[in-house]
């Protein structure tokens, strides 16, 4: 059956109305570190997957290796292309506690999520009551007011918020690992190292032996595991914890050749001793980037690739060998989640694009220029780059491609910049994708507000979704400007408008109607009430209900729509963070719902695509753009707490002209998704003059974007030349 657009979004917001329990309203949780966390949410736009069409569509001006695609209008050519495939993310973290401290907190979450939680009041209850049986195991217990995201065990953070088990366990003389995964098998993959605490007593593995004693005489044997890895990463990305490595799985017979490849054009790149070998597995280790440019600078020593090679495939252990299979057992509420995209901050984009290419085929398929992505002074270039295995998803949740958005900073201004200075390249985030977003987010907001544990997400300020304005209400409801100043003073002095043009979010009907000037009916008031998700409505109109809208708007999601296909993404606080406000990664999770396309010559269903929905180009400016609302918004508030309102005013204003180039841009990015998905379309239908059509109009949309970002550029310059001494 073919979906149109407008049943496309019918279905997903019955998704939404299944899976949003009426009795829980959800949201994050305040963290105080929220604004850094913001900062690393910008590259998680690329929600990429992206699809040959959106490839055609998004750059003005492509890079050379684009053009030459773009042009052609052909296939990439996959002969010198290596099928990897993701394998599993490699953490490295200050301390793990044993294998039985995890197991027994596993005990107590299953046990937990078997007992109906009809709220989080009885839920936090319950939970308490489990510690009589149960213990507190890992970290005992914690008042959930009191969350913070620093500081926290990420092992615990998985298994609580997200569900997810340990399901392998090993340990060197010196380290310690274990490998958490959730429910699929061919879902995503966590390997977590730490030094082992020589203190502390050898634990016991499933066997019942000990297992520092037995493996001590191995510790060569495992160099992936070795505590020499860890101290080379952190010296090299100032002392953090952090992804240390990304790991791909590669088909047999395909590694020799990638060897070759980076000994050919990267030496520098492949540490001596490579390839290691292991019964019936091998193991290539490289650098994942260069310093500063390609080959002509030193070897950046932090950040690894990691390429695995299996001849068995029926191997006893779990991810990589030394990591024991460990038994594990989900709670009912847990979900499968499945690798869709890993994003990496550089010095040197082009280098590591091309050190990607020239090893293993890989290349670009969507870029964002300079003056498409900015908010104010802050600027970065950004591009997506992956590999065409020659095969469409025959599980539309495991995927068989893989993608790696990079990006870099353009000025010494913003987030991006800020991640590099104080812990250089590395990896930002990781990117999941479930079949159910709303349920997750339901999930975990819920368990951590009952155990006090987990995972919280970060804020999207609220015009994001919509605000009410002179302009909303002369647009929507046909108010002259006189008139609607008049009602939107009225409104904000009954408090159902902010004096940031928010309406409240639990306003009803009634104190709407007693605010209005006298005259004014109840065609209005929907407006009004609308306006607390008007930019949402621009998209999904009346396809979705109110009610479905305000738990969008109370759960912080953020939607886009390309085509006939649905998108859905959130970002967790950091993780890995050891105080309030340090740089440190985070998790990303999304879900695509994908239209049902027929192939119009045959009349045949379409393969799912991987990349369904786009890459979220509305969300990719709002985002950055709302990561400087909220630290602007943050240290506002903290100048205001200290009395001092000069400095007050300076970030208010900040807040302000963040906000306006948020207001300006949303339609524009809308017009521009719009262009990128008829070009799509008409180059499918081989429409050349209406592809071209389309194209004009996606470039109009971009040079309009740029001008934008350079009117906002020259404020906040001109702002941050007037600012007080102390800012």
């Amino acid at each position: 059956m073919v979906l149109s657009r407008v049943s496309m979004v019918q279905a997903w917001g019955g998704l939404l109305r299944s899976h949003l329990l009426p009795s829980a309203i959800l949201w994050g949780h305040p963290d105080m570190g929220q604004s850094r966390l913001l900062s690393l949410a910008l590259v998680s736009i690329f929600l990429l997957r992206a699809t040959e069409r959106t490839f055609l569509g998004v750059r003005q001006q492509p890079l050379h290796y684009l053009a030459r695609r773009a042009r052609s209008c052909s296939a990439p050519d996959t002969s010198a292309m290596s099928s990897v495939s993701f394998s599993h993310v490699h953490i490295y973290c200050d301390a793990l506690k044993d294998l039985a401290e995890y197991k027994k907190l596993e005990e107590k979450l299953n046990e937990f999520g078997r007992q109906p939680l009809d709220n989080v009041a009885a839920g936090r209850d319950a939970w308490l009551a489990l510690a009589s049986s149960h213990g507190n195991p890992v970290t005992g217990e914690r008042d959930p007011q009191k969350w913070t995201g620093h500081k926290q065990d990420v092992v615990e953070q998985m298994l609580v918020g997200l569900g997810w088990r340990v399901t392998g366990f090993g340990q060197t003389a010196s380290t310690r690992s274990v490998a958490v995964t959730s429910s699929d098998n061919e879902g995503v993959k966590f390997v977590i190292t730490a030094h082992k605490d020589k203190s502390m007593a050898d634990f016991a593995s499933a066997d019942g032996h000990p297992a520092a004693k037995r493996q001590k005489s191995e510790k060569e044997a495992f160099d992936h595991l070795g505590e020499s890895h860890l101290e080379r990463f952190s010296q090299h990305q100032a002392g953090r914890q952090g992804v240390a490595v990304l790991g791909f799985q590669v088909n047999s017979g395909e590694l020799d050749g990638i060897v070759a490849k980076y000994a050919e054009k990267h030496p520098k790149l492949l540490p001596p001793g490579m390839p290691k070998e292991y019964p019936g597995v091998r193991i290539l280790e490289v650098y994942a980037y260069y310093q500063g440019e390609k080959n002509t600078t030193e070897v950046d020593c932090g950040t690894m690739l990691r390429f695995v090679e299996c001849s068995d495939q029926n191997a006893d252990h779990s991810v990589l060998p030394g990591i024991e299979k460990v038994p594990a057992t989900f709670d009912p509420s847990s979900l499968p989640a499945y690798c869709d995209h890993w994003v990496s901050n550089v010095v040197s984009r082009r280098g590591f694009l091309d050190t990607l290419e020239d090893t293993l085929g890989f290349s670009p398929k969507v870029d964002f220029n300079a003056g498409v992505v900015a908010a104010g002074e802050a600027q970065i270039e950004s591009t997506v780059t992956g590999n065409e295995p020659g095969t469409f998803i025959a599980n539309d949740q495991i995927a068989l491609k893989v993608y790696l958005p990079i990006n870099n900073a353009l000025s010494e201004v913003g987030h991006v910049h800020l991640y590099l200075q104080e812990i250089g390249q590395g990896v930002q985030h990781i990117a999941s994708r479930v079949a159910d977003l709303p349920a997750l987010v339901q999930r975990a907001n819920d368990w951590r507000r009952m155990t006090g544990a987990g995972v919280s997400f970060l804020s999207i300020p609220r015009s994001y979704y919509g605000s009410l304005t002179q302009k909303y209400l002369h647009k929507v409801a046909g108010l002259d400007d006189a008139m609607a100043q008049k009602v939107l003073a009225s409104l904000k002095a009954a408090s159902v408008v902010d004096a940031s043009d928010i309406v409240d979010l639990d306003v009803s009907k009634e104190k709407i109607m007693a605010a209005l000037p006298e005259g004014c009916d109840e065609d209005l008031v929907i407006h009004i009430l609308r306006a607390r998700y008007g930019n949402l409505y621009a998209l999904l109109r009346d396809n979705i209900g109110e009610e479905t809208y305000l738990r969008i708007v109370r759960n912080n999601v953020l939607v886009d729509v390309q085509g006939e296909d649905l998108l859905m993404q959130i970002f967790t606080s950091s993780i890995l963070q050891r105080a309030p406000g340090e740089e440190a990664p985070f998790l990303e999770f999304i879900q695509r719902v994908c239209s049902d396309r027929k192939d119009p010559v045959s009349g045949e269903p379409r393969p799912i695509k991987a990349g369904c929905g786009g890459f979220g180009i509305r969300n990719f400016l709002t985002l950055f753009l709302s990561i400087e609302v909220s630290k602007a918004t943050k240290a506002r508030g903290e100048a205001e707490a200290a009395g001092n309102l000069g400095l007050a005013n300076y970030y208010g204003s900040m807040v302000d002209a963040f906000t306006s180039q948020l207001d300006e841009s949303n339609p524009v990015l809308t017009a521009i998704s719009d262009a990128m998905t008829a070009e799509g379309e008409a180059l499918e239908a081989g429409n050349g003059p209406e592809a071209a059509k389309w194209a004009e109009e996606k470039a109009r949309g971009q040079q309009k974007l740029q001008e934008i970002s350079k009117k906002y550029k020259e404020h906040m310059r001109s702002l941050r030349e007037r600012a007080p001494v102390e800012a």
